[in-house]
């Protein structure tokens, strides 16, 4: 197997502009923990991962990496590791504990003083402010179902900008929408748990409402701010060139890309988006003028990407008629495809189908089976590979002219990962959650011997 330096060696850093920002992200539940410190309300996620059934062996992210308390030296590790960006998400819950109101001043100093170490320390901020934390009373009165949730985000949005926009001038609306909406209201994978097609329709919507009503709070709590969304988006194949397959996947294809690309980007809604779910909630949830402010102009477009899928026609399966599969031939632990192609493959297509705004890759990575060996140390080779061979797919996309920013490794940290609990390890660094050691593996050298090869060129 190529081992590291070999790999480092055959990829050239002088591919990346200049300015290009190399960074590595998180998110508020999946690290943090201290979910009952300082005065945190309760999310959707607490409230999910206590159910039986819901998580792999009844994980929670109560105590998760404990980066609460131990976020001080996780800031050193990004130091050590040279990152020059830092993407992370607030906990709606610990700055706004009932969803309304005014912010609790403590969750308050706890992000300031994060984000001020940050800056001392030379890593720009980009924040996410939605990353599926929603205040349990929100969901209570209706959740992402009910237009009244998008209000109360955007609200939310303009008071934490607020008070933190001296500190950060990178803000991300809202993580992957179509997770949130079809995980968490159609399939019941995700929190809140609930299984209706409709109101999944209904909180994709909602949460895209609650993008553009963001976009406006945001620029007014903080003229200097630049404001984007990221999504989830799939390197949607046909399996074959049979007319139904080709049908099939023009229709995941809308509900996986199309659904939230094209209204955010300025085009509202297309009418394959109509043609599946007007019937099915969408036409009842759009009020007039909702798609001038979901299309309101970014800044940037977040790019998260994992794998490419093979669609196939199956009319008993679902609304969509549609099965995606990984591609082959190599795959994680979860069983996703490790294809870099689809990585250029997106980016050209965005840059290319839609009006030009610049990219910034805000999450990419896989998850293997790591393991701290005899000599105490994490080889993680697969996914040093995984990162050399997906940067050179970033580097192919910017040479076919795809305005790209910015890399953001996910994650940082090996983390509580939703459904997976603990047992998917994404991580640059090994977490062993018993006593909260961190161990950067192999592939945190390989990216900080990156990372300095780089700036060494600039």
């Amino acid at each position: 197997m190529t081992g590291p330096d070999d790999l480092a060696a055959q990829l050239d850093p002088g591919r990346f502009p200049r300015d290009f920002v190399w960074g590595a992200a998180t998110s508020a539940y999946q690290v943090e923990g201290g979910f009952d410190a300082g005065g945190r309300g309760v999310s959707i996620w607490d409230t999910f991962a206590r159910q039986p059934g819901t998580t792999v062996h009844g994980d929670t992210g109560d105590i998760a990496c404990d980066h609460y308390r131990n976020w001080r030296e996780d800031v050193a590790l990004m130091r050590d590791l040279g990152l020059g960006g830092y993407r992370l998400s607030v906990s709606w819950p610990r700055l706004q504990p009932g969803g309304r109101g005014a912010l609790n001043p403590v969750g308050v100093a706890f992000y300031r003083e994060l984000l001020g170490t940050l800056a001392d320390s030379g890593i720009r901020p980009l924040v996410t402010l939605y990353h599926w934390e929603l205040p349990q009373p929100l969901e209570d009165a209706g959740g992402w179902p009910s237009r009244d949730t998008a209000s109360r985000f955007a609200e939310f949005a303009g008071l934490a900008v607020e008070a933190l926009g001296d500190l950060a001038a990178d803000w991300i609306t809202v993580n992957e929408p179509w997770c949130q909406a079809f995980l968490g209201y159609e399939s019941g994978k995700h929190a809140p748990g609930r299984r209706s097609l409709p109101d999944a329709v209904a909180a994709a919507h909602h949460l895209l409402l609650a993008h553009g009503l963001a976009v406006r709070a945001i620029r007014g709590a903080s003229p200097r701010a630049r404001v984007g969304i990221a999504d989830l988006l799939t390197d949607v194949v046909a399996a074959s060139s049979d007319e139904a397959d080709l049908a099939a996947t023009a229709r995941y294809d809308a509900n996986s890309n199309r659904l939230f690309l094209d209204p955010v980007l300025g085009r509202g809604y297309p009418d394959c988006v109509h043609e599946l779910y007007d019937r099915r909630g969408l036409a009842a949830s759009v009020v007039a003028g909702d798609e001038e402010v979901i299309g309101a102009p970014i800044d940037f477009l977040g790019v998260n990407h994992y794998q490419r899928v093979l669609v196939h026609a199956d009319p008993a399966d679902g609304h969509l008629g549609a099965v995606g599969v990984p591609a082959e031939p190599a795959t994680t632990s979860l069983g996703w495809s490790v294809t870099p192609d689809a990585l250029r493959s997106v980016l050209v297509r965005v840059s290319r189908e839609y009006s030009p705004v610049p990219i910034y890759i805000t999450e990419n990575g896989a998850s293997y089976p790591d393991y701290v060996d005899p000599t105490g140390q994490v080889r993680d080779v697969e996914r040093v590979s995984y990162l050399a061979s997906y940067l050179a797919a970033a580097a192919e996309a910017i040479e076919a002219g795809v305005d790209l920013r910015g890399y953001f490794h996910w994650s940082l940290l090996d983390n509580f990962e939703w459904g997976e609990g603990y047992r998917s390890r994404f991580g640059l660094v090994y977490v062993d959650y018993g006593t909260q050691r961190r161990i950067p593996k192999a592939s945190a050298a390989w990216y900080r011997d990156f990372i300095s090869r780089h700036r060494r060129r600039a």
